[in-house]
């Protein structure tokens, strides 16, 4: 779940790579304490074009072992998701399910493979697939449903010698602060930041996600970023100091959601 450069983040990046201050950490305080990890497993496909209409149905015949496990308390939240922003290979279609256990994570994914979904054809006429499982302590959301929303997904990833708090300190100065602001006027309806817990790449990348629930919350997002960059002058340099915006790559995405 990741694509081209900067998009909704290209306010961050400006401002990184047009300064030359020294690492700083964030100037604004706040009281963000850790959660209980919350778990979200991606399962990502490269469907024909031709085949779309039948994932469409595929998704539909899924959310009932999704509805199942989140009325039954296993599930926190599910949905899928369709890219907007195609790479030549890249994912066409995804869906997810989070959870606050890894037990949770995999007996959903058990009850799929026992319903058939592995094996559907439309899986099946897949040109490529891959998994990823995320674990964050940062994140929120509201309560409800998400019908045809727009998520966004932005990669980055850390450098080698980046301090080993280096997400903590970005995440409670600068992320999760202004990212509640978002969720609390509407902006966003869940947001999350993400580590792998499952590593299928070198460690130090980290994810951040948004879910809005239409296209005008993408523009209140990227207005709000600029917004807080400039109430906090420390940010950027903050980001720069410890992130190799040469990785950095975003995602958006047409999103199906429901979170209890």
């Amino acid at each position: 779940m990741k694509s081209h450069e900067c998009g909704a983040w290209s306010a961050l990046c400006a401002l990184v790579i047009g300064t030359l201050c020294p690492a700083a950490a964030p100037a604004q305080t706040s009281d963000v304490k850790d959660k209980p990890p919350m778990y979200t497993y991606v399962s990502n496909f490269t469907i024909p074009r031709a085949r779309w209409a039948d994932m469409d149905k595929q998704s539909a015949a899924d959310d009932k072992i999704f509805e199942k496990a989140l009325g039954g308390g296993g599930l926190i939240g599910y949905g899928n998701d369709t890219t907007l922003v195609h790479e030549t290979e890249g994912a066409t279609h995804d869906s997810w399910w989070s959870a606050m256990s890894m037990a949770a994570i995999v007996t959903v994914l058990d009850d799929l493979h026992k319903g058939g979904a592995s094996t559907a054809p439309v899986l099946s006429s897949a040109t490529k697939h891959n998994d990823n499982l995320y674990v964050s302590k940062y994140y929120s959301w509201k309560s409800g449903s998400v019908k045809d929303g727009y998520i966004h997904g932005a990669y980055f990833k850390l450098k080698a010698d980046a301090p080993d708090d280096a997400l903590d300190t970005l995440s409670k100065g600068f992320l999760v602060p202004m990212l509640e602001k978002w969720l609390a006027d509407g902006t966003i309806v869940e947001y999350e930041i993400d580590t792998e817990a499952i590593h299928t790449e070198t460690p130090g990348a980290f994810w951040i996600f948004y879910i809005t629930q239409n296209a005008g919350g993408l523009d209140k997002a990227t207005a709000a970023l600029r917004e807080a960059l400039k109430t906090n002058a420390l940010a950027g340099p903050a980001f720069g100091a410890v992130v190799d915006f040469s990785a950095h790559r975003d995602y958006l995405g047409h999103t199906n959601a429901i979170y209890k």
